[in-house]
Order: C-alpha cells, then sequence, then structure tokens
C-alpha cells in the first residue's frame, strides 16, 4: 500500500516529472546555447575543477625560520601562515630587506 503525499506537501509549481516530461526532456548542452548565446553556453558547461583561481595568487617557496618564531605564530592557531605573511606586509610597509644586510 503507498501512501499518498499530503496535498500541503505538494508542490504545484514543481511537480513530480512524469514519463512524458522526461522523454520531452533535452540536454542543457541543446537547449543552453539559444538562451544564452553559444560560447556562454560552452562556459557553463564545463566543468569546473577545483578551488577558483585567486587575482592575487601566492608563490610557493621553502623558507627557515627560528623554531621560536614559528612556535609562537602556529600557537596563534589555524591562519598562522596567513598571520606571518600579514606581519612581513606591514613590516615592508616601513622597512627596506636591504636594511637588514650586515
Amino acid at each position: 500500500m503507498t501512501k499518498k503525499p499530503s496535498p500541503e506537501r505538494v508542490d504545484t509549481a514543481n511537480p513530480e516529472w512524469s514519463t512524458e516530461d522526461f522523454a520531452k526532456a533535452k540536454p542543457a548542452s541543446e537547449v543552453l546555447g539559444g538562451l544564452f548565446g553559444k560560447a556562454q553556453a560552452k562556459e557553463m558547461l564545463k566543468p569546473k575543477r577545483g578551488r577558483p583561481k585567486s587575482v592575487a595568487t601566492k608563490e610557493h617557496v621553502n623558507v627557515r625560520f627560528d623554531a621560536d618564531v614559528l612556535e609562537r605564530f602556529r600557537a596563534s592557531g589555524p591562519g598562522w601562515q596567513t598571520r606571518m605573511n600579514a606581519a612581513l606586509a606591514d613590516w615592508l610597509k616601513t622597512h627596506t630587506p636591504e636594511e637588514l644586510k650586515a
């Protein structure tokens, strides 16, 4: 015995698809070109992979820091690398790396 859906919960604006509806359906690749243009449709259908590219990308480098410096930043919790970058960027506003040359 199957239960009938509660009338209050039936979405009349988006009814459940029938077999006829599925038979009439067309793939997005056929429909989107007419609605948005071929170039936009191609972009919309392109699979998105991973995190979106940032406008200001960062460079991956290997750097050595004193253990006590790393310990202090790591102790500040998640995001310590971002805070370390911010601290260096803030220092560069008033100093130059050449000042540290011995």
